[in-house]
């Protein structure tokens, strides 16, 4: 097992410690372990052939012992053990929001609740209301979140669909028979969330490459199978459908089932304004709906479809019937974002707070990457959760970077890290750091991290005074969801974005596939404003880079163009812009 592998072993015993109800200063440990495994600078593996894991922080005898059972084996009999001895319903519990391990095990100890469904039925029958430390607010949100679960539990995250549908494209795509091939769907739109991956191939033998296709490895279970269709259940639990037309229908099947729905339908009603049909098998010159191949309107390709409508090119991200077939009418669509335009990430944390990763590492990574630059901002001193630093730890930090800074410099590097901070936006409104010090920082981004159940004028009135602070150069995760699992809080976008219009806030998009946010819908109100967009990774790890091509993706569906994001600029240029609104507010 790698250090990665053995933190998150850790981490699910302390959990099942917790449930257990085990002396909190055991869990603890494990936690802590957890953690300084996480953040080591070197080999795991290395560390355990050596017999040095005593020598690191919070690591003793009997823990050494189960990370030395973990990395050369594989595995750990303790940990097996505890999870025989845990009730499955209690882990699963742990997917409801605002069930932790203590109220779970209060449960178990006074309910008797093992199962989820229990917990339901005593919910519905007023018993959790009574039990102390719940009450009638925590058993209704209990409720919620119990159907909120089950709601998404067949919609998947486009991060979790994409790498699937990947190597099922890629697999297509080598097969003789297969002519052309693509994602469709909500996948090819990239959406947020997604239901079902859609697949679809051209090929004069559809039967042979169903059959191929069938047959791909990290296939659970056929669900379907026919001469031109099959659906399959991965072994995450995504559907993947794959349908396979003629290579003649190819570019109108990819139309009509890429979508939206809504788009199809301005799309159809187009072509009925012209005389002409439009379907998943053709164009054609009728005044019925038809598949008569002598009226069929020949189209190699999508281009040629919206040609022969009077369209210019409509990318798949932006057919969502939000005003896309009307511009297209009157002239080139704008150049969308591409994830290659952008130079980094201004919202990453380390080591510091929560992160797992320290700043030398990140700047060696981040470079390797091709990045010009990478924002540090580690969280304040409220967000204790997440080791959250003070002002005092900030400029030790600032140290820190500077002196990395010095170092590629002298190898000749232009890559840069930036100081910065995400700064809690507290529940009165003040901001977590004074102004002095976070006019010491390079970049400032400015989060609700609390007090998430505020009215919508309360919650609104925190992010417009954030934005209207001179040195608050990012409003972060605007609305503070977390896809699948935690609703948005009341606020009013019109009357933030128009602060962040008038002080010259950039907004971010979290890029994050739990959060994308501010979601793609607002994007096209806040270009219309001139509010910038910063595409943010708020990377925790170093893989986390990759979200800037998700970030990116949403970006474009939001109408975002290079020249609407502020992270696609060079570092000088950044420079100048960060420097800019505090100038023009002193």
């Amino acid at each position: 097992m790698d250090k990665d592998q053995v933190a998150e072993v850790l981490t699910n015993i302390a959990v099942l410690l917790e449930l257990k109800g085990e002396n909190p200063f055991k869990t603890r440990a494990y936690v802590n372990a957890a953690r300084t495994i996480e953040t080591m600078s070197e080999p795991l593996a290395m560390v355990v052939s050596e017999q040095r894991l005593g020598e690191m922080k919070g690591i003793g005898e009997a823990l050494q012992k189960k990370i030395t059972e973990l990395v050369t084996t594989g595995g750990l009999a303790y940990y097996e053990e505890l999870k025989a001895a845990t009730p499955p319903g209690l882990v699963a519990m742990l997917d409801i929001p605002g069930l932790g391990p203590k109220k779970i095990k209060a449960l178990h100890d006074e309910l008797g609740i093992e199962t989820v469904e229990l917990l339901e039925q005593a919910c519905k029958d007023g018993k959790i209301a009574g039990l102390k430390g719940f009450g009638e607010k925590t058993q209704t949100n209990i409720l919620e979140g119990i159907h909120r679960r089950r709601t998404y539990a067949s919609r998947h995250l486009i991060s979790d669909a994409l790498p699937t549908a990947e190597p099922l494209l890629e697999a297509l795509r080598l097969h003789p028979d297969v002519i052309r091939c693509s994602t469709a769907g909500s996948l090819r739109r990239h959406r947020e969330v997604i239901g079902d991956i859609d697949l679809l191939a051209s090929s004069k033998q559809p039967a042979e490459v169903i059959d191929y296709f069938t047959h791909q490895p990290g296939i659970f279970n056929v669900i379907a199978k026919g001469e031109t269709k099959a659906s399959v259940l991965l072994e995450g639990g995504i559907q993947a459908d794959l349908r396979v037309v003629s290579d003649a229908e190819y570019p109108f099947a990819l139309l009509y089932f890429t979508g939206s729905k809504e788009h199809n339908i301005v799309m159809r009603q187009r072509a009925i304004d012209r005389d002409l049909r439009l379907n998943e098998y053709g164009l054609f010159r009728s005044g019925a709906e038809t598949r008569d191949p002598k009226l069929l309107v020949n189209c190699r390709t999508e281009e040629e479809i919206f040609e022969k409508l009077g369209l210019h090119y409509i990318p798949p991200e932006l057919r969502e019937d939000t005003g896309e077939v009307a511009l297209a009418e009157k002239e080139p669509l704008p150049r969308l974002i591409e994830w290659t335009d952008l130079k980094g990430s201004l919202h990453n944390h380390s080591t510091w707070s929560d992160g797992h990763q320290q700043p030398a590492d990140i700047a060696r990574a981040m470079r390797e990457l091709g990045l010009a630059y990478w924002g540090i901002t580690d969280h304040s001193k409220s967000s204790f959760q997440a080791n959250g630093l003070d002002a005092a730890r900030v400029r030790q930090q600032l140290k820190e970077i500077r002196q990395i800074n010095e170092d590629l410099a002298a190898e000749g590097s232009d890559f840069r890290l930036l100081t910065g901070a995400e700064v809690d936006i507290l529940k009165d409104g003040r901001l977590d750091f004074e102004d002095d010090l976070l006019a010491e920082l390079d970049v400032v981004i400015a989060s609700i991290h609390q007090s998430f159940n505020q009215s919508e004028e309360e919650t609104t009135s925190r992010l417009v005074g954030a934005a209207r602070n001179p040195y608050v150069h990012i409003l972060g995760h605007l609305t503070g969801r977390l896809l699948l699992e935690r609703e948005p809080y009341k606020m009013d976008h019109r009357a933030v974005i128009d602060a962040c219009a008038e002080t010259g806030t950039w907004i971010e998009l979290n890029a994050s596939p739990l959060r994308f946010d501010m979601d793609w819908r607002w994007w096209p109100y806040a270009r219309s404003k001139g509010v910038k967009c910063a595409i943010n990774c708020d990377a925790h790890r170093f893989e986390h880079a990759g979200f800037l091509r998700l970030g990116a993706g949403i970006a474009r569906k939001g109408w975002l163009t290079r020249e609407d994001v502020v992270n696609t600029l060079p570092l000088d240029k950044l420079r100048s812009e960060l420097g800019r609104k505090r100038a023009k507010m002193q």
